[in-house]
């Protein structure tokens, strides 16, 4: 089943065409990794797909629906978005941050019942922040607070997720822990489109890589096989060795 759709996608930041051409699709199951380098439109089009930017031409669709003009309440059910950058005005607490993502399936008065608690604490504990969940967000490291934030997206309840940098200043360990469990998740019959700067990550736990260059989809395949390319070698200037560890397990580093 395709969850995401695009078709000949083009997006304008004001008069700019940041990303152009771009057709793909994504289904149950599978975690796809877009690398680039800066400035290469790779925020922009997951802005697009999460129905934030309208294209300036072609199509995306979710789950059948248009991410711009459906309701944002149902688009919140079956996708995730986790931003680049996030804030929060007010002092709230860890679990009150995570329970945030609930808000797409709470009716009522939005009152947490017992499915949201459940939900909050599964995320909480696959992102290794239970032992937060009084804390005040804004007291938290920036780590800290990125993996709350993924804990967030998770709790949602989405059958698709959509994060930028989402081990962005985050320790190697917890960072390895985040890409360990969104692959569980796609195994378990979730869908994910992932930007990362780490490529060692991006081949180890993607199923397939989309590499952007000048806003333009200039490879996708297995990761392996993409870090290999010509075209990524003149994008980020510098070509990508992969190789196996004594366990079998390969690597990405910049040759």
């Amino acid at each position: 089943m395709t969850w995401v759709q695009l078709t000949d996608v083009a997006v304008a930041l004001g008069e700019r065409v940041v990303v152009r051409g771009i057709s793909g699709a994504v289904g149950e199951g599978e975690l796809v990794v877009i690398v680039g380098p800066n400035g290469a439109g790779k925020t922009t089009l997951l802005r697009a797909i999460a129905g934030l930017i309208e294209p300036r031409s072609g199509a995306i669709r979710v789950l059948g629906h248009d991410p711009v003009r459906a309701p944002r309440r149902v688009i919140a059910q079956s996708l995730a978005y986790l931003p680049q950058r996030y804030e929060l005005a007010f002092p709230f607490a860890v679990e009150e941050v995570v329970l945030l993502g609930r808000y797409a399936r709470q009716r009522g008065l939005g009152i947490a019942s017992d499915d949201d608690l459940e939900a909050s604490a599964s995320a909480m504990a696959a992102c290794d922040v239970a032992h937060l969940a009084r804390r005040r967000f804004d007291e938290l490291s920036g780590g800290e607070a990125r993996r709350v934030i993924v804990a967030q997206a998770l709790c949602q309840g989405a059958r698709c997720l959509l994060l930028d940098e989402p081990t962005a200043g985050l320790d190697p360990a917890h960072a390895r822990g985040i890409f360990a469990m969104l692959r569980a998740q796609c195994d378990a019959g979730a869908a994910a489109i992932v930007v990362t700067h780490d490529l060692d990550l991006a081949l180890r736990h993607g199923g397939s890589m989309w590499l952007l260059a000048e806003g333009e989809l200039a490879a996708r395949g297995a990761p392996a096989d993409v870090l290999a390319t010509a075209e990524t070698e003149a994008a980020f200037g510098l070509s990508i060795h992969v190789g196996a560890l004594p366990s079998g397990a390969r690597f990405a580093v910049p040759a």
